[in-house]
């Protein structure tokens, strides 16, 4: 009779086909600390996520699962930091977001990947330092299309927050509105997601025990990055926010690149 170990009982009794509890366990592990690090500064969490995902994840499973962990860890951040949102700019993104959402999963695909990611790097970095977006004022139109636009990338791209961070941090927003803002926004987008994978047929009842999992050590991530948010000036927030922005852009153009020589 074959020998069964804890770790093979969990394989079968908890986790999806071709996942292992090592990339399980690394998931969780980093679901507290990139959840931390976006609830400090707005972004960066999530695509460290998805970065992790991708790596040890099956490739079907990747977009789907983080949209939930991005949705809960969100969620949690919306929670703690919910009286500090500024809902005028949450109903226009979300409004926006619905179509994005909707028209997503049919036409992404015609589009390269290399060309949406370095065409969102080019438009951080902009955003960021160039010249015009200083004297540029979001209002209700823009957010609405910012919420088409990231509802559109994310039902493949997976990690489009920082488009609507961009969008916010030109809206000159402090830092305690700006995160709480993002968090609702993200809320809202990466459900619009989960249902239309759901609809798509993903088996997400499959994953249920490590989706929970993600989602528990993620909100204690944000509770912890919460707390720090707090207690950071209001210069250190704004610096460490345009730096963040700014290694992901170029995270993006690398990542296009490379899709684009191996594509």
């Amino acid at each position: 009779m074959r020998h069964i170990t804890p770790e093979m009982a969990i394989d079968l009794i908890l986790l999806p086909e071709n996942l292992t509890i090592w990339a399980a366990v690394a998931a969780v592990m980093a679901s507290f600390f990139t959840a931390a690090l976006t609830a400090a500064f707005g972004l960066g969490g999530g695509l460290a996520l998805l970065a992790l995902m991708s790596a040890v994840f099956p490739a079907p499973a990747v977009i789907p699962v983080h949209g939930v962990a991005q949705a809960g860890s969100n969620a949690g951040r919306f929670y703690l930091q919910r009286k500090d949102v500024v809902w005028s700019i949450v109903v226009m993104f979300s409004a926006g977001g619905v179509i994005g959402a909707a028209i997503g999963g049919r036409l992404a695909v015609e589009t390269p990947v290399w060309l949406l990611r370095g065409g969102v790097g080019l438009f951080i970095l902009y955003s960021v330092w160039g010249p015009s977006i200083k004297k540029f004022a979001p209002g209700r139109i823009t957010f609405f299309t910012t919420g088409v636009v990231a509802s559109f990338l994310t039902m493949f791209f997976g990690a489009t927050g920082p488009i609507a961070a961009t969008m916010l941090s030109a809206a000159k927003l402090d830092r305690l509105n700006l995160v709480a803002t993002h968090a609702a926004c993200m809320v809202f987008q990466h459900t619009f997601k989960i249902i239309a994978f759901g609809v798509l047929g993903f088996a997400f009842a499959e994953w249920a025990f490590v989706i929970v999992a993600i989602l528990l050590s993620g909100f204690a991530g944000t509770y912890a990055g919460t707390h720090f948010l707090r207690r950071m000036p209001e210069r250190t927030f704004k610096r460490g926010f345009k730096y963040i922005l700014t290694a992901i852009a170029i995270y993006l153009l690398i990542a296009a690149a490379i899709n684009f020589k191996t594509g």
